[in-house]
């Protein structure tokens, strides 16, 4: 395997002072994931990774970067000594990135970030060398991470930047100086450390900050937010490129075809006709992958060839990713599909999924109920600040919810919801998911359509293994 970084290049980078000489091939932070041949990251985070240095080495890293030498640890072993963790990695990330001559792409968003990038993977496919994280490494110490495991001969790198707080995307645009920054939509997410919802356009648009000189903004021109964005790249020199359902828009979809397993659109990139497919349903999918062909075209890349590749894309599980799951292995008409978009929500992206929802089709006459049913399984949407309350209660008025048979309510948030709700639609209100993952089996029927969606920290992923388990999957193919 190439070597990703020797103990000189990595000592010169971080500053630090390596014990021996090594290689190592990757860079981890867990060493539950960690690979022999890895560089070891001992971070503090819930625990203390140099508590784990030994362990990492037992599992063959190559080496440890640690700050001091761990209890337990060898006088010889490999280690890369510096002064604190965190900035040596984002150090490290910086030198991954300088060396680098890939084309780059940051992606940003209240909604779709994660979706994103991984459409950005699918459609580069077969173009070259691609590197991106493998989960929603964004934060303070997963965009330094992504860029500490650039390897030296990627022609792309996509690179998805998140936020909690105010004052948090920028530095880390300046450390992956982007060629192209992409701003999926804004939406109320985080708003508890935000004062209005165009703070946090202001925080969005600042991965602008990081673009290269000359670079390319792609961004969302559907948003009430959208002239802060545009000013933003405007004030950092990039050019820039619109993207949505509006008229004037530089690249917009004028039509979308929602089917059970895909979605297709008609869409216009300057005055170039455009057919798109994505192998899932979804309108906000159809609008994002617009973006990612403005992306593509942004940094040279093979349109046509990304149109292609589109059409197989199908989201990550937690992300809207929908499957079936047969009840009867000798019967296999007996079967209900599961959309699991678990991992991450707030009004915006509840109202997408809720839309997708409500245009798939349910199946009659399968199960003990004699309709198919649309059911939503609902968690809390956190970090709303003090309007909570409200936004969880307007729910229950999106259009999307008269084409929805029942509601269950997860956690003391969604309560406003279910008191909302008409009483026909009402389903279970419980105060964890772990009451209604004991009750999986009362969920759902043959025939019926089951949407799970919530915070993460609502935990409503833990309903949708115990709902996976009712049957053995058969993931849609597109």
């Amino acid at each position: 395997m190439t070597p990703l970084w020797t103990a000189a290049e990595a000592a010169a980078a971080t500053g630090g002072t390596a014990t021996t000489d090594w290689t190592a091939t990757g860079v981890s932070i867990d060493t539950r994931s960690l690979q022999p041949g890895d560089l070891f990251v001992a971070l503090a985070d819930v625990r203390d990774g140099h508590d784990f240095v030994a362990q990492a080495l037992a599992r063959g890293a190559a080496a440890a970067l640690v700050s001091r030498r761990p209890d337990g640890v060898a006088e010889n072993a490999p280690l890369l000594v510096v002064d604190d963790v965190l900035p040596a990695l984002e150090a490290l990330g910086r030198a991954g990135r300088n060396r680098s001559a890939a084309r780059v792409v940051a992606v940003t968003g209240s909604v779709g970030k994660t979706s994103t990038k991984e459409m950005l993977r699918t459609a580069l496919a077969g173009q070259g060398p691609i590197h991106a994280a493998e989960k929603s490494f964004n934060n303070h110490w997963g965009v330094p991470l992504t860029l500490a495991r650039l390897p030296q001969d990627a022609a792309y790198a996509i690179i998805e930047i998140g936020m909690n707080h105010p004052g948090e995307i920028a530095p880390l645009a300046r450390l992956a100086r982007p060629h192209v920054a992409m701003i999926t939509t804004v939406a109320a997410a985080h708003l508890e450390a935000f004062e209005n919802i165009e703070g946090i356009a202001r925080e969005k648009a600042s991965i602008f900050d990081g673009l290269e000189p000359g670079g390319l903004a792609v961004v969302n021109g559907d948003l009430p937010t959208t002239p802060i964005l545009v000013d933003a790249a405007r004030a950092a020199g990039a050019r820039i490129v619109t993207f949505g359902e509006g008229r004037a828009l530089h690249h917009r979809v004028t039509e979308i075809s929602l089917a059970s397993d895909s979605t297709t659109a008609r869409a216009r990139a300057w005055r170039t006709p455009l057919l798109l497919k994505v192998a899932t349903p979804g309108r906000h999918f159809a609008v994002n992958a617009l973006g990612v062909l403005a992306v593509v075209r942004g940094i040279g890349a093979d349109r046509a060839r990304a149109l292609c590749n589109l059409a197989a894309w199908v989201p990550p599980e937690g992300r809207g990713l929908r499957e079936t799951l047969v009840l009867d292995e000798v019967d296999d008409h007996l079967r209900f599909d599961l959309i699991d978009d678990a991992f991450n929500a707030n009004p915006s992206s509840m109202a997408a999924a809720l839309d997708t929802l409500a245009a798939a089709e349910p199946t009659d006459g399968l199960g003990r109920v004699s309709r198919g049913r649309r059911i939503a399984v609902l968690g809390d949407m956190l970090e709303l600040g003090d309007t909570e309350r409200d936004l969880h209660a307007a729910l229950a008025d999106l259009p999307a919810m008269t084409r929805i048979a029942q509601v269950h309510c997860v956690g003391p948030r969604m309560q406003a919801l279910h008191d909302a709700l008409p009483e026909d639609k009402r389903g279970e209100w419980v105060e964890d998911a772990t009451t209604l993952a004991a009750r999986a089996h009362q969920l759902a029927d043959a025939g019926d359509i089951v949407l799970v969606k919530g915070s993460k920290g609502s935990r409503v992923s833990l309903v949708v293994d115990a709902i996976r388990k009712l049957g053995h999957r058969v993931a849609h193919d597109g």
